[in-house]
């Protein structure tokens, strides 16, 4: 690693875990990396921007924490969220000393794997980059837009959509219902509840929400803007109400899974194409 000593890696690596510390749902790499100027002094050249334009102690992050992640302290999803597992908890109470823990993480990866960092990194900034676009852009589809893709995905998985709110009333509790055959004689209602963009449901909204559903009702609220940590405590399994909550990520997530049963008109409201990356192991 051309310019980043074991000292300034191991540096570095405690900002990263100061700043994941008590997130355990993890954080956006984004917001990693623009925190880090925050923790620790960043001299000049760190500062300079690279031949891509970001600084280069993005870079030099990325680059030191492969072997982290590659050890299984760190955990990275394709949508960028960071977060430290319990093995990095437990590796961090195992080695008080930041550089004893960076060279173990460093011994591990060479055992498990051998890889090229400049591919890793290649890899995980176009999965962050086409993520943040993705959550961009499903956050300003309009309200029927979503219902219309909502309904379709939910044909895709199974369900028989029934009825869909007209524009005059998508600011009611219920947008969308759906049943588990044609005829609606089976099983339950799923009774959905898109919220529109710029939100984020607190733990009222899940109250509200609950309150309407019967005791045969299955409850799915699609929210791209996410839920509080007291909106999702609401949704415990103790609770008597049976709601699954989408967020942007988890809608994105099961649009993937069922994109080819999808229709065509419905696939041109959120399109996906593969790009193939290399992966050496």
């Amino acid at each position: 690693m051309p310019n980043i000593t074991l000292q300034r890696a191991g540096e570095l690596l405690r900002s990263i875990f100061e700043i994941l510390w008590d997130k355990p749902e993890g954080l956006g790499a984004r917001d990693v990396l623009s925190r880090l100027p925050n923790i620790i002094e960043l001299s000049e050249y760190e500062q300079t921007p690279s031949a891509g334009g970001a600084p280069r102690y993005e870079k030099m992050v990325r680059i030191i924490t492969i072997p982290i992640t590659q050890a299984g302290w760190i955990a990275k999803d394709l949508r960028g969220l960071w977060r430290i597992t319990q093995d990095g908890y437990e590796a961090c109470g195992r080695f008080s000393n930041v550089h004893d823990l960076y060279q173990e993480a460093i011994r591990l990866y060479n055992e498990r794997r051998k890889a090229i960092p400049e591919y890793t990194i290649t890899l995980e900034s176009a999965q962050e980059a086409a993520w943040a676009q993705i959550k961009k852009y499903l956050s300003s589809l309009n309200p029927s837009e979503l219902q219309i893709m909502f309904a379709e995905l939910l044909r895709a998985m199974g369900y028989f959509p029934s009825w869909m709110a007209p524009p005059e009333k998508e600011r009611g509790r219920i947008s969308l219902v759906a049943h588990a055959d044609p005829l609606g004689v089976k099983g339950g209602r799923v009774l959905a509840q898109i919220v529109h963009k710029g939100q984020v449901v607190t733990a009222e909204g899940v109250r509200s929400f609950a309150s309407i559903l019967g005791a045969n009702d299955f409850g799915m609220m699609v929210c791209m803007g996410g839920f509080t940590n007291e909106a999702a405590q609401e949704l415990n399994p103790s609770t008597p109400q049976r709601i699954t909550t989408l967020d942007a990520a988890a809608f994105l997530g099961l649009w993937e899974t069922h994109y080819e049963k999808i229709n065509e008109e419905a696939r041109r409201l959120l399109p996906l194409r593969a790009v193939h990356f290399l992966a050496i192991r």
